[in-house]
């Protein structure tokens, strides 16, 4: 007999990944395939949009043969993507113009600064800051700098796409045009009030309404891969954000519910429920998910670099062999080793939002080796975290534990230590691949195989819960030195 199974196309910021689940959440088949970063300048951050598509195209066939394989027939396609990366696109050869510029991508900051006196038109509409972050100024960039772009946009013939948008528009061979609203509302385009595209923000960047997507709910009709794209009719009917879809993976349903991510970045959404709460502490306010023309709101922090600052030991200054070294050395030091790590490598994210920022090392001696690096920045991100609850809580929006999940967590010394500077409980999923998990939740939701978000939630297990246990004095004194680091960074930067 048949057994269904659900394909999640896990686009990501360094690897593209598909993941074959059944209806309980249990893993038939998965393939991943990393591909090449691009830093063609101080601050900029590219990819290769022929390699995001080549690597989600062969890794979608190796897990579809696999699962097939098993008895599995594929009933449906989720899709996650790295937000914020910006595609544009020839509507008549469907080749990107110009390569994906990529969400760390900063090169945009002094045109974002030339324009701050609209931050505030921008913040009331979107939700978010005015900051190289989001795609709107990439858009511009590219519209711009790219010779002979504006001209062809004017005339309809561009179009414009978070990765989700070029994915389904290579799946279907052209034939949809669509993103989802979580994908939306992180361009600086998109008012999350009329959950429309907003003509007053197009207006401010010079971006014409043509070449930008239809806006779906998180589930709905995407459209059908192609035969000869995937070697059968396959429905497209859940996208989410990667963030977004780790929201939906980790069952945050109620308002307060809350999620941390930690993949190449790290990322905490909390559920605000029907309205949108305007974060007076330099978070964003997002759409969390929208779903039969309903939108469910959230909170969100982010931290551009977490798993990356691990393969930045690992591939840029070769300190690590691999990323699970990380946890061994981490583990061989005392709290007192005295080396913090803050990592602006992409800027600095919330609540701080300086792109001019740069990575920065702090406490080295002559003894300073791997283990320092690595504990440190193992630990940047549990400080960094606490910076974006603490937030939260200013915010009226107090958590007692949070959800984690991505790659990061597989690290026990991680969590528990997240655990401690927190001081909440920090609860691991057993599936801790929440984000392809979401999509395909979504997808299954669309397709019938879920009813309600009630039966998505039922199938959630918890792995294991860490519980504070350091000594309060010991973490103030490491919060303490964590500012004053940070305090340095920033005043460097400025």
């Amino acid at each position: 007999m048949s057994k269904q199974g659900i394909l999640s196309i896990d686009q990501g910021t360094t690897s593209s990944r598909a993941i074959v689940f059944g209806p309980d959440g249990h893993q038939f088949a998965s393939a991943q395939q990393e591909f090449a970063q691009h830093y063609p300048a101080n601050g900029w951050v590219e990819h290769d949009p022929e390699e995001i598509w080549s690597t989600t195209l062969d890794s979608c066939k190796e897990a579809i043969e696999n699962a097939e394989s098993k008895g599995v027939t594929i009933s449906c396609i989720g899709i996650t993507n790295q937000r914020e990366t910006t595609l544009v696109w020839n509507k008549e050869t469907g080749k990107a113009i110009y390569p994906a510029i990529v969400w760390q991508d900063r090169r945009t900051a002094q045109y974002c600064e030339s324009i701050a006196q609209h931050q505030t038109e921008v913040r009331a509409k979107t939700g978010l800051l005015l900051d190289p972050y989001f795609s709107a100024s990439k858009i511009k960039w590219i519209l711009d700098e790219v010779e002979g772009a504006r001209n062809l946009a004017n005339k309809g013939k561009l179009a414009f796409g978070t990765v989700d948008s070029f994915l389904i528009w290579r799946l279907t061979e052209g034939q949809r045009h669509v993103t989802d609203a979580t994908n939306a509302c992180r361009t600086n385009l998109f008012n999350i009030h009329t959950q429309q595209w907003d003509d007053d923000l197009l207006n401010l960047f010079d971006i014409p309404k043509s070449v930008l997507p239809e806006v779906l709910d998180c589930a709905a009709d995407f459209g059908t891969s192609s035969a000869k794209v995937l070697g059968t009719n396959i429905p497209i009917s859940g996208v989410a954000g990667d963030q977004q879809a780790a929201l939906i993976g980790q069952s945050c349903f109620e308002p307060g519910d809350l999620k941390s991510t930690y993949g190449t970045g790290c990322f905490a959404l909390l559920n605000t429920g029907e309205s949108p709460v305007m974060s007076t502490h330099q978070l964003l306010t997002t759409v969390g998910y929208r779903l039969s023309g309903k939108t469910t709101y959230a909170l969100e922090g982010a931290i551009f670099t977490a798993g990356a600052n691990i393969q930045w030991l690992r591939d840029g200054i070769n300190v690590l062999q691999h990323a699970k070294q990380s946890q061994v050395l981490a583990e061989s030091l005392d709290y007192d080793h005295g080396v913090f790590l803050v990592p602006g490598f992409a800027g600095l994210g919330a609540p701080h939002w300086n792109p001019n920022a740069r990575a920065s090392l702090f406490g080295m001696t002559r003894g300073t080796g791997p283990a320092h690096f690595a504990r440190a920045a193992l630990e940047a991100v549990c400080y960094q975290t606490h910076e974006l609850l603490t937030a939260m809580k200013n915010d009226g929006m107090p958590s007692t534990k949070v959800r984690v999940d991505g790659g990061m967590v597989a690290n026990d010394w991680l969590c528990q230590f997240l655990a401690d500077i927190l001081q909440i409980d920090v609860h691991r999923p057993k599936i801790m691949e929440s984000t392809a998990l979401g999509a395909a939740y979504l997808a299954g939701l669309q397709n019938g195989i879920y009813n309600t978000l009630d039966d998505i939630a039922a199938h959630k297990q918890i792995d294991r819960v860490f519980k504070p246990e350091l000594g309060l004095q010991t973490r103030q004194r490491l919060l303490n030195k964590w500012e004053l680091a940070v305090k340095a960074t920033l005043a460097f930067a400025n």
